[in-house]
């Protein structure tokens, strides 16, 4: 466990890190719990001398509360307007209400293993002198720094126990939006020249890929004329509509939109599937929307009180 307030007698004993003069001690401890050969099952020199010479495990301490949070109604006025101004008042006052949401969430020691050294893993970090340097360079105690560490599986385990019942909901509705196609597009602006080149297709005269890269005007032609996976409802809603009834491999004869004609073809249509990964997905989406709404309700509440 990451334990800050831990003497430094102990700390000099239990790591080799320098603590003299040190403001942030590191703890052997921590630096195992960081190392990232332990997460996948390779033990490194430091565990193993750890398992080799450690004590007996203590008795489980209660876990140390989260470092406190910056009162946003006590900021002076100044220091307010500096933060709009720079435009920290609203990324601030976000991963406040975040914070104020996931108080409570507690993860078991497995949980807390995994992201501390997935955290690590992000960060490069493996030896206690890197993560001693990661701390100083950025001012962090040990107790924000597993903070942060743990924040994102706190915040998903707050999700499905506040979000998860509605999320299979939010997917019924946002279906049309997760659908996902591949298709191949060429583009022209002239309708015989259109024709044409369906017609080769059709009759197997010529390549899509082939006459895309030549003939095609979008984007599309530098890809040989292949778009996705992208989700479907991104299409203009005519094209969607027939990508949507098509099968794949099914060419569609050209199709008028706008100034161009188009001539089409399915390749792959992934529907999108109320899985687990999914239901995260949406449940995640909902405790997104629900802060952006705290803040939008907080900011309201200052406008009427200034």
């Amino acid at each position: 466990m990451w334990d800050p307030d831990r003497p430094l007698q102990e700390l000099g004993r239990l790591s080799n890190v320098r603590t003299s003069g040190s403001r942030r001690p590191v703890d052997r401890d921590i630096s195992l719990r960081l190392d990232p050969f332990s997460a996948r099952g390779l033990p490194s020199a430091d565990t193993a001398l750890a398992v080799a010479t450690a004590a007996p495990a203590p008795d489980p301490q209660p876990l140390p509360p989260d470092p406190p949070e910056i009162a946003l109604q006590e900021l002076s006025e100044p220091t307010w307007r500096a933060l709009a101004r720079h435009e920290l008042l609203l990324p601030l006052l976000r991963q406040t209400v975040i914070a104020e949401a996931i108080r409570e969430v507690r993860l078991n020691e497995e949980e807390r293993t995994q992201a501390q050294q997935a955290w690590a893993r992000r960060h490069g970090i493996r030896s206690a002198e890197q993560l001693q340097a990661h701390l100083a360079s950025r001012d962090l105690s040990e107790a924000e720094a597993t903070w942060q560490a743990e924040l994102p599986v706190r915040i998903q385990r707050h999700c499905e126990a506040h979000f998860s019942h509605r999320a299979e909901q939010r997917f019924l509705a946002r279906k049309p939006q997760l659908d996902q196609v591949i298709y191949s597009l060429l583009r022209v602006e002239d309708a015989s020249l259109a024709r044409e080149l369906y017609l080769r297709i059709a009759e197997g005269e010529a390549d899509f890929a082939e006459l895309a890269a030549t003939y095609s005007k979008g984007p599309e032609q530098a890809t040989r004329g292949i778009v996705g996976p992208v989700p479907l409802l991104q299409a203009h809603p005519t094209l969607a509509e027939r990508l949507r009834t098509s099968r794949p491999g099914e060419l569609q004869a050209p199709i008028a939109i706008e100034q161009w004609w188009l001539v089409v073809r399915l390749e792959r249509l992934h529907s999108a599937s109320f899985d687990d990964e999914m239901a995260q997905h949406m449940a995640r989406e909902l405790f997104e929307e629900w802060v952006e709404e705290e803040v939008r309700q907080r900011m309201a509440e200052r406008a009427r009180n200034r």
